[in-house]
């Protein structure tokens, strides 16, 4: 039986300062590192050997995964940085103060851009400044992959490829697996592992820094789930 742990980076500046975050590449707050180092304890103390760690291309995610795996003391294992696992691109909204947003568009719209399964927010120009389109971490992409911003269902669909093509490979081999991502794309993962409806998803949440571990049968059919806390 494979394990496979998710873990939501913690507090970053940007949740501190509750701005809309997205692709932008922020770092953890001192709040964020102690939450990441908390969870390598209750990682540590759970006992989990990991074989394989997964994590996004963005700082947050990263360092959350280097202090989770050191506070384990499994710093050493094998690690793969993914685009795919970044969090959802919330478009033109990014950077934006998110109670500010709600007085210019209305707490309303604002709340569906957020919570809605397939609305996408305003979407940001390719050449407008805080592009991805302009970092060099993507440099190698098909263009047209980056985005001018997702909603939960396109970031579904850019997050399983990766699933089928790598981190289901490795669970189905019977490898223990740990990913450090973003509330969205694990929430698309959740929502992919768990047969969640459109829905029900919404209302589903990824704390900062609490550990979620799931037991997989062979078939990967979830036979169990806690979050270490």
């Amino acid at each position: 039986m494979a394990k496979l742990v998710f873990i939501r980076h913690g507090q970053s500046e940007w949740n501190l300062s509750n701005q809309f975050t997205g692709w932008v590449d922020v770092d953890l707050s001192e709040e964020g590192v102690r939450q990441a180092q908390n969870a390598g304890a209750l990682l540590k103390k759970e006992g989990i050997e990991f074989d394989q760690a997964y994590t996004s291309v963005l700082t947050r995610a990263i360092k959350t995964l280097h202090y989770a795996l050191e506070g384990a003391g499994q710093l050493w294992i094998p690690e793969m940085k993914t685009w795919r696992l970044n969090e959802r691109h919330y478009g033109a909204l990014q950077g934006q103060n998110k109670a500010e947003a709600a007085k210019k568009w209305g707490d309303e719209q604002v709340h569906i851009w957020r919570r809605s399964y397939d609305v996408l927010p305003p979407l940001l120009d390719a050449d407008a400044e805080g592009s991805a389109a302009q970092d060099r971490r993507y440099a190698d992409l098909d263009p047209r992959a980056i985005p001018g911003g997702e909603n939960l269902k396109v970031t579904l669909e850019r997050v399983i490829p990766f699933w089928e093509d790598e981190i289901a490979p490795k669970l189905l081999d019977g490898k223990n697996v740990i990913i450090a991502a973003h509330g969205n794309s694990l929430r698309a993962l959740t929502k992919y592992i768990e047969n969640i409806s459109d829905a029900d998803i919404m209302d589903v949440e990824m704390a900062t820094g609490e550990p979620v571990v799931y037991d997989l049968d062979a078939k990967l059919n979830v036979v169990s789930k806690k979050k270490l806390n």
